[in-house]
């Protein structure tokens, strides 16, 4: 066995000078912006001034809604400021059940639960509710996040065996949900996971076909809806209610509490109550981490109470996207067909990608460029997010600068 030496910092020194380097060299060096006020139709940027914003995901505009923020306010006085335990000791406060509650009202389903962040979220899924033997059939073009919980489950729950298939690939998925099926022992589940919106490319799952799949193979179907969730169907429902689906056709739902529903932090999993209770039982996310801020509960609760009552911001920001979409198109630029607000303008080249950004940014336009290895190679894009926060002359301003590239 090797004793550490004093070369062992400098050998990491090195190592991570060379990776950042690269980064440097080859335009993939990430650069933070740093916002000097509230999320909004436009920014306080420093060093940049006041700009447009076209890459948050505010979808509805709730970030810096009066009442959302002082229903934060009130959680901090009334609770404080940090829960100090995870849920199962001493963690949970009125307000999580009063969210909880209201997520699962929300979306049709027994019974929901939070945690810290979506991606926590869908960690805490696979690794707790897999058993060996189950099969997991994933989206290729799925978030980070399933990925690395589907890692997980792999090392946690050996005997746990993965299928990908293409993105939105319906013959894939019952190619995949076959050759799970002919290998899967007594008792064993398999789970079909899928985004409802992807986020690189604004496309949706085919949730209908999915679900008559998953029926046909005895599956069960877990959608991830963060970019759905408040966006998507007549009421902001989700990408099920796009479809005209009732919640309770999605065995479960994992979301975020951090894009559309106010957008500060947090996310959770809503689904059959039974599954929710081995969640709380054995999930190790919220066994071992501290309980969503209470503050946070709050704002999150407040903000689905403004949507379910205010159903023209969902309206308001559909007609948003297609009025974007249409001067996009008329402008000339090659932009990913959808029905969601995220717009991706594809470019090509990453370097191009990236100087374009840059240049956006100069004009007061905060736009951010995405390039290879986060999309494929040749497919570099400007990702544009829109909001029900912009008005038409945001947009406009949007199309101008565009236009001046």
């Amino acid at each position: 066995m090797p004793t550490r030496t004093a070369q062992t910092p400098g050998a990491f020194a090195a190592r991570a000078d060379s990776i950042l380097s690269q980064l440097r060299d080859t335009g993939q060096l990430k650069h933070l912006q740093t916002i000097e006020g509230p999320m909004d139709a436009t920014v306080r940027l420093r060093d940049h001034g006041e700009c447009l914003c076209f890459c948050s995901n505010n979808y509805l505009g709730l970030a810096n809604h009066p009442e959302v923020v002082e229903a934060g306010i009130r959680g901090l006085r009334d609770f404080g400021a940090g829960t100090a335990s995870v849920r199962f000791i001493c963690g949970t406060f009125t307000p999580h059940h009063e969210l909880e509650d209201r997520i699962a009202r929300f979306l049709g389903v027994e019974a929901s639960y939070t945690f810290v962040s979506a991606w926590t979220a869908n960690e805490a899924l696979f690794p707790t509710l897999c058993e060996p033997g189950d099969a997991i059939v994933s989206d290729a073009l799925n978030h980070a996040c399933i990925i690395d919980s589907i890692r997980l489950t792999s090392v946690i729950k050996k005997g746990v065996t993965k299928h990908i298939y293409k993105n939105n690939d319906m013959q894939g998925l019952a190619d995949a949900l076959a050759k799970a099926r002919a290998g899967l022992p007594e008792g064993a589940v398999i789970w079909v996971v899928t985004d409802g919106v992807f986020s690189m490319e604004g496309s949706i799952a085919d949730l209908p076909a999915m679900r008559r799949l998953c029926d046909e193979h005895g599956a069960l179907l877990v959608v991830d809806d963060s970019h759905g969730t408040g966006v998507m169907g007549k009421t902001g429902r989700g990408t099920h209610e796009h479809y005209d689906m009732p919640g309770s056709k999605i065995d479960f739902f994992t979301s975020t509490l951090g894009k559309a529903l106010g957008g500060a932090a947090g996310g959770f999993v809503a689904g059959p109550q039974r599954g929710v209770e081995l969640l709380i039982q054995r999930g190790r996310p919220t066994l071992f981490s501290n309980a969503l801020p209470v503050t946070v509960a709050c704002s999150a609760s407040k903000a689905i109470e403004i949507l379910e009552r205010e159903p023209q911001r969902v309206e308001k920001l559909r007609a948003n996207v297609k009025y974007a979409r249409q001067k996009l198109a008329e402008a000339g630029f090659d932009v990913l067909k959808s029905p969601t607000a995220i717009c991706p303008i594809i470019v090509g080249d990453t370097a191009k990608a990236i100087a374009m950004s840059k240049r956006l940014l100069e004009m007061g336009v905060y736009v951010i460029g995405f390039g290879y290895p986060v999309v494929p190679e040749g497919e570099a894009r400007l990702r544009v997010q829109i909001s029900a926060a912009h008005e038409t002359a945001h947009l406009d301003g949007l199309i101008d600068a565009l236009k001046k590239l």
